[in-house]
């Protein structure tokens, strides 16, 4: 457990961290953020106790995705807003496009990393990354397409509420997917070895009858043997 949470308490503080290099960027905020702009602008909520509400409702979104909150999922959101504070006191904002551009580009792979020590620990992602890890799970889909699926959903979605979207921010969408597709297997084995699309299962009727008719086949090759020894005699 001790050792865990050391590895825990470091992949939060980053992942903060990596959205202020994001936020200094100013080349557009994440999915979610938009998301959360956008139910602001329509509800006229404000937008931090709008974020904690979005939080609540995806958790209640991983009933039916089996999926349980754990320590991590409570430190996601106690730590998570002091690294991005963190980061936005101690980063100056770039004028340089080029800067900007690597600020970016920086935060996002720091982000795919920061993802995959946190949830690699087991102790209970945060409530968006535990909604894709569920999909992944439930529904035997790719890690990458869960991710990105989820981002693209609610960016659109944010978007059409009035949320600002930039060209970062359909980068993030598009990339976060597949990058963290990369850095949760190679922090946590588990997801590594369950990468491999399984076979699906046959349902208990098809189960049945593939039995009756490997049967009917046993069957019809033994008759078959049979007469082909009476006649031989």
């Amino acid at each position: 457990m001790v050792l865990r949470l050391s590895r825990l308490v470091p992949g939060l503080l980053l992942y903060g961290i990596a959205d202020a290099f994001m936020m200094r960027a100013e080349l557009g905020v994440s999915p979610w953020l938009v998301f959360s702009q956008g139910l602001s602008s329509v509800t006229g909520m404000n937008i931090g106790l709008l974020t904690n509400l979005i939080g609540l409702v995806v958790l209640l979104a991983w009933i039916p995705l089996r999926q349980r909150p754990g320590i991590g999922t409570v430190l996601n959101i106690m730590l998570v807003g002091p690294g991005l504070s963190l980061g936005l006191w101690l980063l100056p904002t770039p004028e340089l496009l080029v800067v900007r551009i690597g600020y970016f580009v920086f935060g996002l792979l720091l982000l795919a990393v920061a993802s995959g020590i946190y949830i690699g620990t087991h102790l209970g992602p945060g409530p968006r990354d535990g909604l894709m890890i569920g999909i992944h799970a439930r529904f035997w889909t790719p890690l990458w397409l869960a991710r990105t699926g989820v981002e693209v959903t609610v960016l659109a979605v944010g978007w059409v509420f009035g949320g600002d979207v930039g060209l970062g921010t359909v980068a993030f969408a598009l990339l976060i997917g597949p990058l963290c597709g990369f850095t949760l297997p190679f922090f946590d084995p588990a997801l590594r070895r369950s990468g491999k699309t399984p076979t699906p299962r046959p349902e208990a009727g098809e189960a049945l009858a593939s039995d009756g008719a490997e049967s009917d086949q046993s069957k019809e090759v033994t008759e078959g043997s049979t007469v082909r020894r009476a006649e031989s005699c």
